[in-house]
């Protein structure tokens, strides 16, 4: 069984040279380029109502589109009360603050409890819009801010935003060793030869940049701002390991639990129970998707983060 769900679009100028399946891949994050170019041969796709079937069909700009997409069916995600702490909301837009622990998306092994179960729950007409409107997503172990897309033109704009790195996201992280100085790791991220459940620095990769600057320096720690130019899957975990200063509790990248000596009772039993990275995503900013306003917001790191920085002080 499966459902035809058709969408409209302009393509903006700047997809002019685009190839169209490279192009509609990107502005239709939700399908992958295999699928549009399996759409373009079943004569599914209409460019200024012309039927293409050249996946290589190169664009002008401007033109305007017209794609069936076929919609396997799927398990259903189903809403759930779970609470949301909403920071913003309006008819187009939903920011929240996530906390440690919440699975953004259902996955095998978390088909429930997710924060897309929480969005059909606090918004039914979420369910019209590819993944309930999450435009982009943070680790289970990561806190922070996050922005939801509430209608298909609020989604397809925030899109844009992030592929032309418009969206602002600044993190604070906590991690190990006395940093001297802040700086900019530049390395290509990809999935892992070996672990495919992991991601590494790798010359196939996308393209990954991520800037930090030093917060506080402790002796055995620094407390950190990050700032990404690319939102690659676990980047900065990744780019920070890579220069030998891992985050505070990440058991995938950080090697395990390092002790310094002569810490404090406290001090240890903080970071022996602190089970998840030590990553805040604490600031967001981004162009309205209907107003075109600039809009930030910031959030304090969780109780536990906060804890750790005063015991460290």
């Amino acid at each position: 069984m499966s459902e035809t769900r058709t969408h409209h679009i302009t393509i903006p100028q700047e997809y002019a040279g685009f190839r169209i399946d490279k192009a509609l891949a990107q502005l239709f994050p939700e399908y992958s380029r295999m699928r549009i170019q399996e759409w373009i041969k079943k004569q599914k796709i209409k460019v200024n109502d012309q039927i293409i079937v050249l996946p290589a069909a190169q664009l002008q700009g401007n033109e305007t589109i017209r794609l069936e997409a076929e919609i396997e069916s799927k398990i259903e995600d189903q809403p759930e009360p779970i609470a949301l702490n909403i920071i913003y909301e309006d008819d187009d837009i939903l920011v929240i603050n996530k906390p440690v622990g919440l699975v953004v998306h259902p996955g095998p092994g978390n088909r429930a409890g997710t924060l897309l179960n929480a969005l059909l729950y606090h918004d039914p007409q979420l369910a019209k819009i590819p993944r309930a409107g999450i435009v982009h997503r943070l680790d289970q172990g990561t806190s922070g801010l996050l922005v939801i897309a509430k209608t298909l033109n609020a989604h397809l704009k925030l899109i844009k935003q992030l592929q032309k790195r418009e969206i602002h996201r600044e993190y604070e992280a906590i991690v190990y060793g006395a940093l001297t100085g802040g700086g900019t790791i530049e390395a290509p991220l990809g999935r892992h030869p070996k672990k495919r459940t992991h991601i590494a620095i790798v010359a196939s990769g996308k393209p990954a940049v991520t800037h930090y600057r030093i917060l506080n320096r402790f002796q055995h720690f620094t407390h950190i701002q990050v700032n990404l130019e690319t939102g690659r899957t676990h980047q900065i975990r990744v780019h920070m390991a890579s220069i030998k200063h891992h985050l505070v509790g990440d058991s995938t990248y950080g090697g395990g639990l390092k002790l310094p000596k002569r810490a404090s009772v406290e001090l240890i039993e903080a970071l022996k129970t602190f089970k998840h990275q030590a990553l805040h995503a604490r600031k967001l900013g981004l162009k309205h998707p209907t107003s075109g306003k600039w809009m930030e917001w910031a959030v304090e790191p969780p109780e536990d983060f906060k804890k750790l920085l005063t015991l460290l002080s």
